[in-house]
Formats: structure tokens, sequence, C-alpha cells
């Protein structure tokens, strides 16, 4: 089973409860609650690796919070950039769910627009993809170099994480083992 989770993951699973989630996450046993193996990233990371078409890629998934991952190479890089603050705040306290209800549309679309193509220079991205629940409010209006996402990518990301040495597999009572053969998927 594949488990995307916005929180950080490390490889025995979350390392911090879900702030929008209620408690109980860290140091649950999903292995043996699902009688399966399982394998455990974030769920931005997880979107991102579904989305993926090559080269180097950024991910900014707009939800309750902003998650993000880069993607170079087949390496993914899970990031933070709601963490990021100026003064106006965190990115996820700009780009976020409250700022969205807030501010309204047209102001958030702004603000996703002025803070993405900046982010894309940083990392010297290809291209970005905006995914999470509230991308679907950018449609009309996307920077140069950036398009949509779509939550089911999430789905495709769960099964190419299968094919990624780097993420360590949770067996029933807390053993770990790699299950995929070496390929050209990494994840720092």
């Amino acid at each position: 089973m594949s488990v995307g989770l916005p929180a950080r993951v490390g490889p025995n699973g979350p390392l911090a409860e879900p702030g929008n989630l209620g408690p109980g996450w860290v140091g649950f046993d999903y292995a043996a609650a699902f009688d399966c193996p399982v394998r455990i990233v974030n769920d931005a990371a997880m979107q991102a690796l579904g989305s993926y078409a090559g080269g180097r890629m950024l991910f900014i998934g707009l939800g309750t919070g902003v998650g993000s991952a880069l993607i170079v190479d087949h390496v993914l890089i899970p990031l933070e950039l709601g963490d990021l603050h100026f003064e106006e705040g965190s990115v996820s306290d700009m780009l976020g769910r409250r700022a969205l209800e807030k501010e309204g549309k047209k102001a958030w679309r702004k603000a996703v627009s002025a803070l993405v193509p900046p982010l894309q220079r940083a990392f010297l991205a290809d291209y970005v993809v905006l995914g999470g629940g509230n991308a679907k409010h950018m449609a009309k209006r996307l920077p140069p170099g950036v398009r949509l996402g779509n939550n089911l990518t999430a789905f495709r990301g769960g099964y190419r994480l299968w094919g990624i040495d780097d993420v360590q597999t949770l067996k029933a009572n807390g053993k770990m083992r790699h299950a995929a053969p070496p390929n050209a998927w990494r994840v720092l």
C-alpha cells in the first residue's frame, strides 16, 4: 500500500503529526493495521511523482497549506516551501486555503502568479506543476512554463513509489526492507 501524508516523512514513517489532521500518525504500525507492506511519503511528493514527465520539475500543491517537491532527472526531493517566511507571512499563509477564502480568488490568483515564476527560476525548473485541491482556481491564467496537475496523478505516484529503492517498505512489527530492484529513481 502507498500512503501520501501531509507531513514530513522519514524512513520509518511520519516525523511529525500532520497539522491539519488528527493525532496518531507518528509511531502507528501501518503495515500491521493494513496487513500488507506499506510505503509512506509526503502527499505532495506522491503527486509530484505522478505528475513528472522528465527533466527538472517543481511541484507546488495548493491546498489547505502549500506542499512542494522537486524532481530532477528521476531524483525526488521533498521540499517544505510552505514554511518559507516573508513579511506577509509564510508561503502557506499567502497561498493556502485560508488566504483564498480571506482574499478572494482574484487576489489569491495574483499572489500565486507572483510567487511561482521566481520559484521556477530559483530551482532552475524546466516546468512547474500546480496540484492540490485549489489548483483548479488557476486554470484560466497560468504563468508561462506552468501547467495544472490533477489529484488523480497521486495514484500514479503511489505506483511509481514502489520502484524507488530509497523508500523503505514498512513491514508488520516495524521491520523494514527494500522491495524494489535498483532503477533510475532516487529520493533524497
